[in-house]
């Protein structure tokens, strides 16, 4: 699938989609992973990159890796929005966002095993 052209009316082109939201993904994960009372996580490369890598693999691999991370990413919302209020309320958000950093530390382990393994080709 070729790259998509500049829209020019502001919409996300083909690849900036998933690592705009990927990179929200992780900006969210890191204010769970701070009301779950964790240290701050070091992203490997293959974290970094996955966005650009699905994006140069293509095909059903990248459309696969679109729709997860699309899941993902409406499982965390609202369960950010919800440990959020609780903690404004003043009310221990720790065992929830424990349990949702979970849910998306093995997600995001699952959408990894998209990268193809050495040897398949790229699309150019």
């Amino acid at each position: 699938m070729p790259a998509a052209k500049p829209h020019g009316d502001g919409q996300p082109v083909f690849g900036q989609a998933l690592s705009m939201t990927w990179a929200a993904l992780h900006d969210a994960a890191g204010v769970v992973c701070t009301l779950a009372g964790m240290p701050p996580e070091v992203r490997k490369p293959e974290v970094r990159n996955f966005p650009a890598i699905m994006r140069d693999t293509g095909g059903w691999r990248y459309d696969l890796a679109k729709q997860g991370v699309d899941d993902l990413a409406s499982i965390m919302e609202p369960g950010l929005t919800a440990l959020l209020a609780v903690s404004a309320r003043g009310v221990s958000p720790v065992p929830a966002a424990q349990a949702l950093w979970q849910e998306f530390v093995t997600t995001r382990a699952a959408l990894l095993t998209l990268i193809p393994p050495l040897g398949i080709k790229r699309r150019a």
